[in-house]
């Protein structure tokens, strides 16, 4: 299983990070207890589509995902405030969930 953890933009940068994450069926399962919010506050649920509320590099690649990009069939995951999803161009990415809004 690989994954690496979310990075954070140096100092100075507007611009976010995500990573690539390839998805198991360990990290598929959701925890009862955990609440997912948008940046909204709107609470997300498994199968949701999301917006993204701001353009997003998308680390180890050369992608930039644009604010406005429509994602389909979000899954949640153990970790608060991560969700797993795929894009038409980047697959098995992990979004921090306060950077989508409930489509």
């Amino acid at each position: 299983m690989e994954h690496r953890q979310l990075a954070r933009p140096p100092r100075g940068h507007g611009q976010h990070y995500l990573t690539r994450h390839l998805a198991t069926k360990e990290h598929s399962h959701i925890m009862s207890d955990i609440t997912f919010k948008d940046s909204n506050g709107t609470v997300l649920e498994e199968g949701d589509s999301v917006t993204l509320t701001k353009d997003l590099k998308v680390k180890g690649t050369s992608e930039t995902l644009k604010r406005g990009t429509l994602v389909k069939n979000i899954r949640l995951t153990s970790r608060p405030g991560e969700i797993e999803c795929n894009t038409k161009k980047v697959k098995g990415l992990v979004l921090k969930s306060e950077f989508v809004k409930k489509a």
